[in-house]
């Protein structure tokens, strides 16, 4: 088993928020079954939805596609948040507010949408900052908040004009999904659009060939890319929604590559010419609670659901002890890491306490959890704890597309306790943006409102200086802790099976994947 620790993985943050270790992941061994393969499957968590977009992908199954088609100005090294120049010659932070540019020429867009250039990047970013026809923002644009223009200085030059200082940028944007570039004459004929999913254009290494829903999505080596080749010349992505059905496919060889649940590690290893990739994750599971809903809106019973909870006895019986346990959102290793926060034992007789004292009897309420095991398990577990404190708790077990739709609009103010898991990046504005006012609605399911919570995390986003940032993160997370309407887990380990001629092309956090630079040891 090959077993990567975080602290391999990650690095503090530079002074523009650049983090990363050089660390890549390990080569296995030659093997002749990999030799001259020109096609590989992987595992999908679950199928993808369109618009394949940039800045409306709806999670990372998408934004996988969409960083092996298109190209941003930069792009992360594998098993790294360290990166490397992509569209880009040359890019500089030339002062805490200006970036400049220039592309390397002769970057054509596939389906005869010529080349590449400045005024592409402009188009493409500032996107992010014009309401679209239905007056709205892009699902995404958020990441591009600081943004005040793009200035065109010539064909393959410009300037991203800021705002404000936004360190963020070269971790969340630059090289990640929210900075691909699109094309702006295609963009103008329709393509990137949900009613037209396989017109994506690019000047990536893949094409986006096909795409069968529930099926398959297939991605064809691009023949006019400009950098490396890619490892095979096809990709085929199939949806797996149970990991015991990836399990089984893997053994059968129907898929090369696939996540698996940590529990299960030992047994998979023993299937012949397999490999397991253990990878610790900045990825955070908790349980929310809707601060909006009654009796949530009394601080004390929030707290005995707290008090209640073991949170070392379900993370031992839904990971089988593979986990360790988190404290806060951010992980060990990422700038703002609260290596203080309060670690909580179970207390029972407390939280009876604090229930009588809000005039709570009988309580009955209900946990939104995804189907899957490790989660039905905690779910199982948390049950029979709170029933001890007298609480009766209801599990409402979802699959994927109406869980992800659970806590959003109006049916979000129904919700009662949930249990998420969100996936982290290299720098904490991402993993702590979904808790801001502006997320209720969306993915702040606790609707949990404090305004010196987003004042903290405004001021965070918009300096350069690493240690305030640092402690800035912190004391926004000591206001989360203290509305008890997050009750933190884990934030899991990432596990693969692969077969052991193959070379993964992953980012630390897990979900985020380079297909092109998969490849036969």
């Amino acid at each position: 088993m090959v077993d990567v620790t975080r602290r391999q993985l990650l690095a503090a943050g530079a002074a523009f928020g650049v983090a990363g270790t050089g660390f890549s992941l390990p080569v296995l061994a030659q093997s002749e079954k990999g030799a001259g393969r020109k096609s590989i499957t992987l595992a999908l968590p679950r199928d993808v939805q369109p618009p394949f977009d940039p800045l409306n992908r709806l999670s990372y199954p998408e934004g996988n596609i969409l960083r092996s088609v298109l190209q941003g100005l930069i792009a992360f090294k594998p098993g790294s948040f360290e990166w490397e120049l992509s569209a880009a010659k040359r890019i500089e932070q030339v002062s805490d507010t200006v970036i400049e540019f220039e592309l390397k020429p002769g970057l054509k867009f596939h389906d005869g949408f010529g080349e590449l250039t400045a005024d592409d990047v402009k188009f493409s970013f500032e996107r992010a900052i014009k309401p679209g026809p239905d007056g709205k923002l892009p699902l995404h644009g958020k990441d591009l908040a600081a943004l005040e223009e793009v200035e065109v200085t010539g064909t393959y030059t410009g300037r991203i004009k800021l705002k404000t200082p936004a360190p963020a940028l070269w971790q969340v944007v630059l090289p990640d999904n929210s900075g691909l570039i699109v094309s702006r004459k295609a963009f103008e004929a329709g393509a990137y659009r949900a009613d037209q999913p396989t017109k994506v254009i690019g000047t990536g290494p893949y094409r986006l060939a096909e795409w069968r829903p529930n099926e398959r999505v297939v991605l064809r080596a691009n023949p006019d890319f400009q950098g490396p080749k890619p490892g095979f010349e096809e990709i085929v992505l199939r949806p797996v929604r149970d990991p015991k059905t990836a399990e089984l496919a893997f053994r059968a060889d129907e898929l090369q590559f696939t996540a698996i649940e940590p529990a299960n590690a030992a047994d998979v290893a023993k299937i012949p010419g397999t490999k397991i990739l253990k990878q610790d994750s900045i990825n955070f599971v908790w349980i929310g609670i809707n601060v909006e809903k009654a009796p949530f809106t009394d601080l004390r019973v929030r707290q005995a659901i707290r008090l209640a909870i073991d949170v070392d006895q379900v993370i031992e019986g839904a990971y089988n002890g593979a986990v360790g346990r988190a404290y806060a959102p951010v992980a060990p290793g990422l700038l703002g890491y609260w290596k203080d926060a309060p670690r909580r034992a179970r207390d029972v007789a407390a939280a009876k306490k604090l229930l009588a004292e809000a005039g709570v009897s009988g309580l009955r309420t209900r946990l939104t959890l995804l189907n899957k095991p490790a989660y039905q398990n905690a779910g199982i577990i948390i049950q029979a704890q709170l029933a001890e404190a007298g609480i009766t708790l209801d599990l409402d077990v979802q699959e994927g597309g109406s869980y992800w739709s659970a806590g959003n609009g109006e049916a979000g103010k129904n919700l009662e306790l949930s249990l998420q898991r969100f996936g982290g990046k290299a720098d904490p504005s991402f993993q702590l943006q979904w808790f801001t006012a502006a997320q209720i609605g969306s993915w702040n399911w606790q609707r949990w409102n404090n305004p010196q919570y987003d004042a903290l995390f405004a001021k965070a986003g918009a300096i350069t200086d690493a240690a305030e940032r640092a402690r800035l993160y912190i004391e926004a997370q000591k206001l989360i802790d203290e509305s008890a309407a997050f009750i933190w887990l884990t934030h899991e380990v990432n596990v693969y099976a692969l077969k052991d001629w193959l070379v993964p092309g992953i980012l630390p956090n897990g979900d985020d994947q380079l297909f092109n630079r998969f490849g036969a040891a």
